[in-house]
């Protein structure tokens, strides 16, 4: 791989010294353009129009989707005029063709959604006047291939030509003759779109055909595995006090009344109250819901105060149930004769058990919402089917019922457990709003620190040492099962505590909240203080944003630049985004390593830029004027503007060794390299460099 970049490279600098015929020292330069976008409009009606985006993604590239989740940027697309000539119609969200791939992370432990080849983005509006008006606006997201990722940044405009039209204003309904040219004029406009829409359609039949197997392969995978995990949790909730004690008692009146077809019509029942249940649950939330599930803070914050309440449920400080009302009249209708009575009996187990089975089966239907229509159906569908399994299975085969294991204490135990877990869910989803939002509430040592104290107790609950509400005294460990998960519960535990410390805990990667919200690292500890680079002052924005642990770093290049000319030191920049899943990579497995930070922090001034910051806004001081004498105030623009303007570069990570004094580059640019000993060269090439300039 490395070999066919070089190869690349080299053939791009011939072939731009023969076009351009401008100096070798740009040579090295190049602006990656993996998305092209082509705007046109379909007018619908004489009030109605659809703007459409097509863009066409170079091959291998993947451009990632509006309902992003994760760490990777969405594509956002932003409309910056008065909209008093339009209105939208619809969600605020562009209807996206086709649906986006699925694929897991597995570095990362994240579900990336992203295009290939082709995609279109729509967006309807209602037109207000008949006079001509522009539509501008620009979008942004993120385009990625092998290691390096690109941002996709475009200013569109549409233009709303002036139209003959019968009226605008539904009020406004008086007849007007249309003259030779308005009759030529609408007949073209329909010829347009009539080729248009024909030119769409094939490029749609054969984006499907391109796309449709993976697709279908990649969500299909992700289904399947979402379906064995809540049917796992179905199992789970057979076996809590609510529902196993009835497993023998529903499997003898079975054997007494109506036998084995009544006890497959039950399993049946409950399967189907479960699935009505999915499908509501599609129909309320869907696709849209899924991505502002991921971006938003309200969800989050609500899904994380459920888990909590599902767990002080489990742990027996109260009860969650329904009304009794539901309980009673279901359970009336059981008296009915033949199927009808055998389904409310369903019901009624399934009212029955709700307080042991909502804290399961919601947290089934809640990681179900952050996801497409079929996910809630698939897993009510995984959860409902282990649930009646047992009692249709012991119908079939009573003679196993007496080799089941007794009711006992070990069923509260299991919910306890159960309890613990929910605390830890309910973290996770808290965790979600506080890094996108900079609340800094659960930086990664708190979190860490919540967990150890959550898994500690679990451990000695299971040792005995802690009880709740529900249970019984256990003065000795009589199951080897339970002493057993205390030791790899506690296991856990000691492994979590170096986290504490700065240890990267890789295992648990997809947990954890980032490391540059560690507060105290070991390792950063050690080399600031054996490095001679500490800080002049404080950088700017600081308090909001953090370099890669252990090391010193400015987030503002002309602040850096100032610093390091009196330094005399050579310019680290560190082009990175908080949605740039290779930059961690790189963060962790190269500039964390012991050897790398010590050069850097003690021969270079460090600068670490975020081009996909949308919320910190520079000062007076620190704005500067793009080429077209606009002002830039935001960060994550001005760094980008940067990027791609001095150094002809707009991929992430990238990284560059320059002269502050001149500006020109020592070393550099590389990309996505994880080996420590090309980055040591690449960086000892920038030293060299500058100590002989």
């Amino acid at each position: 791989m490395k070999k066919y970049r070089l190869q690349i490279r080299s053939f791009t600098r011939f072939i731009v010294l023969l076009i351009c015929m401008t100096n070798f020292a740009y040579g090295y330069a190049q602006i990656l353009t993996p998305v092209k976008w082509n705007t046109t409009i379909n007018y619908i009606s004489d009030n109605e129009a659809e703007l459409i985006f097509d863009a066409t993604i170079q091959q291998n590239w993947h451009l990632y989707s509006q309902h992003q989740k994760g760490m990777a940027l969405p594509l956002r697309f932003k409309f910056v005029d008065d909209a008093s000539n339009y209105k939208a119609l619809g969600d605020a969200k562009l209807l996206e063709e086709p649906k986006y791939e699925e694929h897991y992370d597995e570095v990362f432990k994240e579900t990336e959604r992203y295009l290939k080849n082709r995609a279109r983005f729509t967006y309807k509006i209602k037109l207000l006047t008949s006079k001509s008006f522009d539509i501008n606006g620009s979008l942004d997201g993120q385009a990625c291939i092998d290691g390096t990722c690109v941002q996709v940044q475009e200013d569109y405009t549409f233009n709303i030509k002036e139209r003959v039209q019968k009226s605008v204003d539904a009020k406004a309904n008086s007849p007007k003759i249309a003259s030779k040219d308005d009759t030529e004029k609408v007949e073209s406009v329909k010829l347009d779109t009539m080729v248009m829409l024909m030119n769409n359609a094939a490029d749609s039949v054969q984006t499907a055909k391109i796309n449709a197997v993976e697709e279908k392969s990649d969500e299909d995978s992700s289904l399947i595995w979402f379906f064995l995990i809540a049917f796992m949790g179905g199992l789970v909730g057979v076996l809590t006090p609510c529902v196993f004690p009835m497993i023998p008692m529903t499997v003898s009146y079975f054997m007494k009344h109506g036998g084995k077809k009544q006890a497959l019509f039950y399993g049946f029942s409950i399967v189907a109250i479960y699935v009505i249940f999915g499908v509501v649950m599609s129909a309320i939330f869907g696709q849209g819901f899924a991505n502002f599930i991921s971006t938003h803070w309200i969800p989050n914050v609500l899904f994380s105060i459920i888990f909590v309440l599902f767990a002080f449920s489990l742990f027996g400080y109260f009860e969650i149930s329904l009304p009794s009302k539901w309980i009673n009249k279901s359970a009336k209708n059981e008296e009915k004769a033949g199927y009808a009575g055998t389904f409310f009996m369903a019901l009624t187990l399934v009212l029955v058990s709700f307080s042991c089975t909502l804290p399961i089966a919601g947290t089934v239907a809640l990681n179900a919402a952050n996801g497409n229509f079929l996910k809630p159906i698939i897993g009510m569908l995984g959860f409902s089917l282990a649930f009646a399994l047992p009692f249709t299975f012991f119908a079939f085969f009573p003679n196993l019922l007496n080799k089941m294991p007794k009711s006992g204490g070990w069923m509260n135990t299991l919910k306890v457990v159960l309890a613990f877990v929910e605390l830890a869910f309910a973290l996770k989803f808290l965790s979600v709003p506080d890094q996108a939002y900079h609340w800094g509430i659960l930086d990664r040592e708190i979190y860490l620190a919540i967990w150890i104290v959550l898994f500690s107790m679990l451990g000695f609950y299971l040792l005995g040492k802690l009880r709740f509400p529900l249970d019984s005294e256990m003065p000795i460990q009589k199951s080897w099962f339970r002493f057993s998960t205390a030791i790899v519960t506690l296991t856990f535990v000691v492994y979590m505590i170096p986290g504490l410390f700065g240890a990267p805990l890789n295992a648990l990667s997809g947990w954890l909240p980032p490391m540059s919200t560690q507060d105290f690292n070991i390792n950063k500890t050690i080399y600031v203080e054996a490095s001679d680079n500490n800080l002049s002052d404080t950088p700017t924005f600081g308090d909001k944003l953090k370099s890669v642990h252990g090391l010193n770093a400015y987030f503002d290049y002309d602040e850096a630049i100032e610093y390091a000319k009196k330094q005399n030191k050579p310019l680290f920049l560190d082009f990175t985004g908080h949605g740039c899943v290779n930059c961690r990579q790189v963060e962790q497995e190269v500039l964390s390593n012991n050897k790398i930070q010590k050069l850097i922090n003690s021969d270079f001034v460090m600068c670490t830029l975020y081009v996909d910051d949308k919320i910190i806004e520079l000062p007076e001081n620190l704005q500067i004027t793009d080429n077209n004498g606009n002002i830039i105030n935001m960060l994550g623009k001005k760094n980008s503007y940067l990027q791609n303007t001095k150094f002809n570069q707009n991929s992430q990570p990238c990284y560059i060794v320059i002269n502050p004094h001149d500006g020109s580059v020592l070393s550099g640019p590389i990309f996505f390299e994880t080996d420590v000993d090309n980055y040591e060269l690449f960086l000892k090439e920038g030293m060299n460099s500058f100590a002989k300039k």
